[in-house]
């Protein structure tokens, strides 16, 4: 089989692009294609970071006023979207909180930033045309999106969502996590509130694993089938085709920039629930505390209340 055949062969089938498939073993304890880029994934996300730290931390004294630039490219586009999420994102939502988080937030955000964007390499384009050389078209180890298996996305919206539930309940006491359920409302609303709280609790988390693993999946099938329409269009019309395929191939190239900006657009809006979800709760006891603080303001007004300091 020729390589240009491969290629055909690669581009005919979308499915190809998001099914995952065995190397080792098999069932739910099976090494995967995406098991694989998931490690991989994760090392390159440990080695960026590792990196951008060194680039951005300030150097020896030796340097002078050097010392506190970042240095790098990748360094400043690293520093320039973490102050951005900071600034703009986690602490509008998370106050005092906001540097408890970060770690968490960022973590999650340049994670599943990695994996969305591995699998826009074609690696298993590449693997396919090594393959037609070594007689095996199927040719794979690697590729395709992690983010785009439930199962990894089921995984990060569980660790989100133990996260927020475990600093509501550290926050404001087992009491004070169960009373959120009511929503503030009056006692006679808590029949319709509790289960539609109830119902969030599960929502809320399927939502973010609904969420990222559709849109990786359904982007990337798109695209696939566009590039089929490329070898389609040839091999069925023969000449008459090449408009076909032109077409084909420029939407290709438009859906491929559109999936760059969704593998941002994604990690973020990942990160951005879930800091808005931890808010949630902890703008509930907040206002639980200036709820009793008016009550107490009411009950002891300052001209009336000795231990209240007067400015005169």
């Amino acid at each position: 089989m020729t390589a240009l055949h491969a290629i055909l062969v690669a581009g005919a089938d979308p499915l190809s692009h998001v099914v995952d498939r065995d190397l080792i073993g098999s069932g739910p304890y099976a090494i995967t294609m995406n098991t694989v880029t998931l490690v991989v994934a994760a090392l390159v996300f440990v080695w960026v970071i590792q990196t951008v730290a060194k680039a951005i931390g300030t150097g020896p004294e030796s340097q002078g006023n050097e010392r506190y630039i970042t240095k790098g490219r990748l360094a400043q586009l690293v520093e320039v979207i973490t102050l951005y999420l900071r600034d703009t994102v986690v602490r509008p939502q998370l106050g005092a909180d906001a540097n408890k988080f970060m770690p968490l937030l960022l973590s999650l955000f340049f994670f599943i930033l990695i994996n969305n964007l591995f699998g826009l390499i074609p690696l298993l384009d590449l693997q396919h045309l090594i393959g037609a050389f070594m007689g095996n078209e199927h040719f794979a180890v690697i590729g395709g999106t992690a983010t785009g298996r439930i199962a990894v996305t089921a995984a990060l919206a569980t660790v989100a969502f133990v996260v927020w539930n475990a600093w509501g309940i550290k926050s404001g006491g087992v009491g004070g996590w169960v009373k959120h359920f009511t929503g503030g409302a009056p006692w006679y609303l808590w029949p319709i509130m509790i289960p539609v709280e109830l119902m969030g609790l599960i929502v809320k988390p399927a939502a973010l694993t609904i969420r990222l693993f559709a849109n990786m999946t359904a982007g990337h099938i798109l695209l696939a089938v566009l590039i089929g329409f490329v070898a389609a269009s040839i091999k069925a019309l023969g000449v008459w085709g090449v408009p076909v395929s032109a077409v084909s191939f420029l939407g290709a190239v438009a859906i491929l920039f559109l999936e760059l900006f969704v593998a941002f657009l994604q990690a973020f809006i990942f990160m951005f629930l879930t800091a808005l979800f931890i808010a949630q709760l902890t703008h509930h006891h907040h206002e639980d505390d200036h709820h009793h603080a008016h009550a107490y303001d009411e009950d002891h007004p300052a001209t009336k209340d000795v231990t209240a300091p007067v400015t005169m």
